[in-house]
C-alpha cells in the first residue's frame, strides 16, 4: 500500500490529511500552529509531528509507510524556512518524496489545480494569490503582523482591544465588546491581557475575532466599523491580484479561505459585494476541498512522477 500526507500549517492550527494510492481520504487530524516564523521552529515541528502521529496511529501504519508528503506552511515563501521544514519532514518520513511550499499555494491548488483562479486568505494573517490561464502568478500581502496582515483575525482582534481601551480612557465610542473581552480571554484584569500580548500576541488577538463577528451581527457600531475596514483591506489585496492578472472580465473561481470567512455574514457580504464589482464573472465562494487534502493530492502526484523517473 502507498500512503500520502498533506499538511496545511498556519498561525492558528495545522491540518493533516492521509490519502491512499487511489487518492481517497483515509484519515484527518489537527494540531497546533506551525507557521515557524510566528510560532518558532520547535513549536511548528511539534504541531506537525502531533498531527501526523494521530493519522498514522488511526490507520495503524508507520512513518516508513509514507511515500509522499506535501506541506504548505505560512512563512515558507522564504527559502530558508522552506529548507528547514523540508529537512525536518525528510528525516521524519525517510521513504517519502517531500515537497514544502506555502499555505497559499496549496489553497490555490484546492481552488483549482489548473487554470485561472484567485484565493483571498484571511486567518491569523492575510494574503491574496492568483494564477491566470498562461500560468502567471501574482501575490499581495502576507507580510506578517508588523508590516501587513490587514483584515486578518490578528488585525481585527488588535483593533477591537484598542477600541475597548480607548472607550475606557474616554477617547472612543462605547461598544458591547467592553463587557465581553476579559471573560472571553479568561482574565479578570487588563494587566494579565497586556502581559499575555507581550509574550505571545498570536494567542490573544485572533481569539477576539469571534467576539467582533458576533457583536457586528448584533449591530454593534464599533465592531461593524472594524469589520468594514477589514473588508476593504482584504478586497484591496484581491483586487490587486485580479487586475495584475488581467482577470477582471474573465470567469474564474474567486475563493475566500481562512478562519475569518464563513463565520460572519456581515463581513462576508461586504467582501463578496465588492469583489463582484471588480470581477463580475467570477464565481465567488468558499473552498470545497481543504488545502490539506489538496496538498496530499500534490504529494501523490509528485511521488508518482518521481517513481516514473526512476
Amino acid at each position: 500500500m502507498s500512503y500520502f500526507l498533506g499538511f496545511d500549517g498556519g498561525g492558528t492550527k495545522t491540518d493533516c490529511v492521509l490519502l491512499d494510492a487511489d487518492g481517497h481520504v483515509l484519515r484527518k487530524a489537527q494540531g497546533g500552529p506551525s507557521n515557524p516564523l510566528r510560532s518558532g521552529y520547535p513549536k511548528a515541528w511539534f504541531a506537525v509531528s502531533g498531527a501526523a502521529d494521530a493519522v498514522l496511529a488511526r490507520q495503524s501504519i508507520r512513518a516508513m509507510d509514507i511515500n509522499g508528503v506535501c506541506a504548505g506552511f505560512g512563512g515558507a515563501g522564504r527559502p530558508s524556512v522552506a529548507r528547514r521544514m523540508s529537512t525536518f519532514l525528510e528525516r521524519s518520513f525517510p521513504k517519502a518524496e517531500v515537497k514544502v511550499t506555502t499555505d497559499i499555494e496549496i489553497a490555490l491548488a484546492a481552488a483549482a489545480p489548473t487554470g485561472p483562479a484567485v484565493v483571498l486568505m484571511a486567518g491569523t494573517g492575510s494574503v491574496a494569490y492568483g494564477r491566470n490561464a498562461e500560468g502567471k502568478t501574482v501575490r499581495a500581502g502576507g507580510w506578517g503582523p508588523w508590516l501587513g496582515d490587514e483584515g486578518s483575525a490578528f488585525d481585527i482582534g488588535r483593533r477591537a482591544l484598542t477600541a475597548v481601551r480607548r472607550y475606557d480612557d474616554g477617547l472612543g465610542p462605547a461598544t458591547i465588546l467592553s463587557a465581553r473581552v476579559l471573560k472571553a480571554l479568561d482574565y479578570r484584569e487588563w494587566s494579565g491581557v497586556i502581559e499575555h500580548i507581550a509574550k505571545d500576541p498570536d494567542e490573544v488577538f485572533p481569539r477576539v475575532y469571534p467576539l467582533v463577528a458576533r457583536a457586528a451581527q448584533e449591530g454593534d457600531e464599533v465592531s461593524r466599523s472594524i469589520l468594514t475596514g477589514a473588508a476593504a483591506a482584504l478586497v484591496e489585496l484581491a483586487e490587486h491580484v485580479i487586475v495584475k492578472l488581467g482577470l477582471t472580465g474573465e470567469a474564474f473561481p474567486l475563493i475566500r479561505s481562512g478562519g475569518v470567512f464563513s463565520h460572519c455574514a456581515f463581513l462576508d457580504s461586504l467582501v463578496d459585494a465588492r469583489l463582484a464589482e471588480i470581477a463580475s464573472r467570477a464565481k465567488i465562494g468558499p473552498l470545497h476541498t481543504s488545502p490539506a487534502e489538496a496538498a496530499a493530492q500534490l504529494a501523490r502526484t509528485a511521488a508518482r512522477r518521481a517513481a516514473d523517473v526512476h
